[in-house]
This record gives C-alpha cells, sequence and structure tokens, in this order.
C-alpha cells in the first residue's frame, strides 16, 4: 500500500511539474500551418516472417523452419506531408528497406544423432533471402497538444510493398508484392530551423508471401526446405529520424 501511495504522489508531482513549466519562446510557431510540406527520414528497421510449418514429411524428412534473430537493415525515404486539420495530418512517406532474413530448418528426429563419413546426418540447414523493399505508406498522423517545443503524435494506415531483392534459385523465393497495415508514434521536436521526429513504426502484412511454384530450383534436394512451410507472411519494425 505505501508503495502504491508512493507511486500516485510522484505520478501527480511529474503532472504538476510538467504543467507548471514556465512558457518558452517556440520554435518554428507557423510549420504546422502549412498546407503540404516535404522533408526526408533515414532510420533502421528489422525485417520478420510470421511462419507456418506444414508439419508434412518430404521423402521421409519433416523439416520445419524459424528466423532466430533479426537482421538489422538500412531505411531512407521522403516524406510528403499534407495538413488536414490542427490535429490530423495526411502523410505519404515512399521508402526502400535494404536487408535480409535469415531462416534456419531444423530435423528435430535427427538432433544429437550422430552420423559417419559415408552417411552423414543432417539435422539443421541455414540460408537467408535479402528483401530490398520500395514501400508506399498512406497514414494518418494524430497529433497532441504541443507543449513548447515538443509534440507527440500516433500514425497508422495501409502500405504496399515491391522487393527488389528477390532471386530465384534460393531454397526460399517470396512474391515481389505485398500490403498491409501498420502504426506507431513519435514526436516532433521543434528546432530553430527544422523539425526532427523520431519515429517507431510497427509494420504486419496481409498476403502470404511464400512463392510455392518453385520450377526455378534447380538442386531438387532443396524442394524440402520450401515445402515444409505453407505460409509466411511479414511484419517489420522501423525506427526512423524525420527531417521536416
Amino acid at each position: 500500500m505505501r508503495r502504491l501511495l508512493f507511486i500516485i504522489c510522484v505520478f501527480f508531482l511529474s503532472v504538476t511539474a510538467v504543467v507548471a513549466q514556465k512558457e518558452k519562446v517556440k520554435n518554428q510557431p507557423y510549420a504546422d500551418l502549412k498546407w503540404f510540406h516535404l522533408g526526408f527520414h533515414v532510420g533502421l528497421h528489422a525485417q520478420d516472417l510470421i511462419l507456418t510449418n506444414t508439419g508434412v514429411a518430404t521423402n521421409g524428412e519433416t523439416w520445419y523452419a524459424e528466423i532466430p534473430s533479426y537482421s538489422p537493415g538500412f531505411s531512407v525515404g521522403v516524406i510528403g506531408d499534407m495538413y488536414l486539420n490542427p490535429y490530423f495530418n495526411l502523410r505519404f512517406t515512399p521508402t526502400i528497406h535494404f536487408g535480409d532474413k535469415k531462416f534456419v530448418f531444423r530435423r528435430p528426429e535427427m538432433e544429437g544423432v550422430e552420423g559417419t563419413d559415408e552417411n552423414p546426418v543432417v539435422s539443421m540447414y541455414s540460408t537467408s533471402v535479402r528483401s530490398n523493399y520500395l514501400t508506399f505508406p498512406l497514414d494518418v498522423k494524430y497529433s497532441a497538444f504541443r507543449v513548447n517545443n515538443y509534440r507527440p503524435y500516433l500514425i497508422g494506415g495501409i502500405y504496399g510493398a515491391l522487393d527488389l531483392g528477390r532471386k530465384k534459385g534460393n531454397p526460399i523465393l517470396l512474391k515481389g508484392t505485398d500490403f498491409g497495415v501498420e502504426f506507431g508514434i513519435g514526436c516532433d521536436i521543434y528546432l530553430p530551423f527544422f523539425k526532427l521526429c523520431p519515429e517507431l513504426k510497427f509494420s504486419f502484412g496481409l498476403v502470404d508471401l511464400l512463392e510455392k511454384d518453385r520450377g526455378d530450383l534447380t538442386d531438387q534436394d532443396l524442394i524440402k526446405y520450401p515445402n515444409s512451410l505453407s505460409k509466411a507472411t511479414s511484419r517489420m519494425v522501423t525506427l526512423t529520424f524525420n527531417f521536416e
């Protein structure tokens, strides 16, 4: 109970301190009233897939796929922002994401089994897929009340994507187009000559990206790896710094 009272007191003291801040000189006081403005952003991202395994054996072998870790990539794009009203803006932010995804395929029943030189036992296989996505997000931005030179906001919308890094012959081949939904948070920081806006965004694809027709595989021993998957949908987390 004492801990709860302490937390409540700290909360109210923090709120009081924020409310009681003295009004400071505002940088760019009319920046948000422009009907339309441009900007650009750079940042980092991590690509991922939500995988659904079939659990079906191919040539007597059952493999299960996973993406065990995130591989950071680089993102860069432009910003087009249109003023709707004092709290809402419409944003179009074409962006290119350079990155990849690392797949690991495991054969659980063979893990720990020792083979011989004549009959080696393969219980794990790894590969990577490079995906350079060109995305076209269309978002609505809701901004809170501006406090001095800071203004937090929420953002959400839809996006379409083109994969510019597809390469046939890999064990895993993803479709060239995707679309989905995204949402995020950020904060406008008003500097004397521009706005700096750190933004964290989450994207979730709505399309099954797994290419199931693999006539391009010349090594038929690799077909068991894509056959172990029945579905793959994209997701991505992006941290960018917007300059507007």
